[in-house]
């Protein structure tokens, strides 16, 4: 019997797991891959971003709603999920910046919170892993501090003098990061919408795009998964605090997304094993020796 591969993504918050790389996780769901969900906070300072749920009783059972919208969304994409048990740091708003809310994740030492982490990891057991880049995909203190504690996480996990008691050592073979929304493929959805008669949400996002950070240079791994961008959508709507079902995020019809840009795309930034980029499958130098044992 071939040993099953295993895949892990970090995430900062409920949600986020089904807007950064949800249709490359049901595509490997489909094809026998497991794969885990670590999420670091319960999401308990997050915006009520849906109008529909903007609702005094809704603020007030907030953690129960998002650990409920969790829930379902990991139903939907087929994944196992796991709370690392950190506390939301809000999105610090204001200039000069408040300071962030006391015992928050925003605040932690990367070496202690990578605890739970690397306990999941031993446990899991994964091959890959992904999760957000030093600037956190966008600069979240709760997503910069996912990344850092991903990394330390994956550095100690397989060192048998750190952390002896949190189980057998076991080395992830490849860390990944997600690539959110470079220009390209926002320029090439623009474009195709107006090739399609339709409207673009993006005409104003482009014409201020010089002030972001593009990493579009950096990607090195396109997973084709467009059949699965419906599952994606349903996941990122189980989230219905957070997001507006009638909102940007689902202007672009499936078909023109699948038509222009079919993949999800991912930057290798630690790679333990032999795997030329650029890449079309996260398991990419793995897969042969995993499925041979």
């Amino acid at each position: 019997m071939a040993e099953q591969l295993r895949l892990m993504t970090v995430h900062a918050h409920p949600d986020d797991e089904s807007s950064k790389g949800a249709a490359t996780m049901a595509r490997y769901v489909a094809e026998g891959v497991r794969v885990m969900v670590a999420t670091c906070t319960g999401g308990e300072r997050g915006s009520i971003l849906n109008p529909k749920m903007d609702r005094p009783d809704v603020l007030e059972n907030i953690s129960e709603i998002r650990r409920a919208e969790m829930d379902r969304a990991r139903e939907i994409l087929g994944v196992e999920q796991s709370w690392l048990g950190f506390i939301d740091s809000g999105l610090p708003e204001g200039d000069p910046l408040p300071p962030l809310p006391e015992g928050c994740f925003g605040l932690q030492d990367p070496e202690t919170a990578a605890i739970p982490l690397i306990k999941l990891i031993r446990e899991f057991r994964p091959h890959v892993m992904t999760t957000y880049d030093e600037n956190g995909g966008y600069p979240h203190p709760d997503h910069i501090m996912c990344h850092k504690v991903s990394v330390v996480a994956f550095d100690a996990a397989g060192d048998p003098e750190r952390y002896p008691e949190l189980g057998e050592p076991w080395q992830p073979l490849k860390l990944y990061y997600n690539s959110g929304w470079t220009r390209a493929r926002m320029l090439a959805l623009h474009e195709g919408m107006l090739a399609a008669g339709l409207e673009s949400p993006y005409a104003e996002w482009l014409e201020k795009w010089s002030d972001r950070d593009d990493r579009g240079d950096k990607i090195t791994t396109r997973v084709e998964c467009g059949e699965f961008f419906e599952t994606r959508d349903e996941a990122l709507r189980a989230h219905a605090t957070q997001v507006d079902p009638d909102g940007f995020w689902f202007k672009i019809p499936l078909e023109l997304q699948q038509k222009v840009w079919p993949t999800e795309d991912f930057e290798l930034a630690r790679s333990l094993v032999d795997s030329p980029v650029p890449e079309s499958d996260l398991f990419a130098g793995i897969r042969e020796s995993v499925e041979a044992h």
